[in-house]
């Protein structure tokens, strides 16, 4: 007897509630990742009113190796986590140099 219950039309309980908790994490990442953009954006308002540059690549290099540490830590795939990081860090940099006129 092959299949999953679901396939033959039972709900899958175990399954279901795997797929509760994935969905409420990925309901708190969005809501995470809005109030950090939510921040950036006040940083890049900051940045173009004094003038600062869009991108500090110091910070970034920190931020990604500290990152990478903690997603060894938390047994997460390093260069997963870096890949995360440069995304939203391209993002925001984005962002700023559109606040600031770019």
């Amino acid at each position: 007897m092959s299949g999953s219950n679901e396939q033959q039309g039972a709900p899958d309980k175990v399954l279901a509630g795997y797929r509760k908790s994935i969905d409420n994490i990925d309901a708190a990442l969005v809501h995470i990742l809005a109030e950090r953009f939510r921040i950036t954006k006040a940083v890049g308002e900051y940045k173009a009113q004094t003038e600062l540059p869009p991108a500090d690549p110091n910070r970034e290099k920190n931020q990604i190796a500290r990152l990478r540490k903690l997603a060894e830590d938390a047994d997460l795939d390093p260069e997963f986590s870096e890949k995360f990081l440069r995304f939203i860090i391209d993002e925001v940099i984005r962002h700023h140099e559109k606040a600031r006129g770019q």
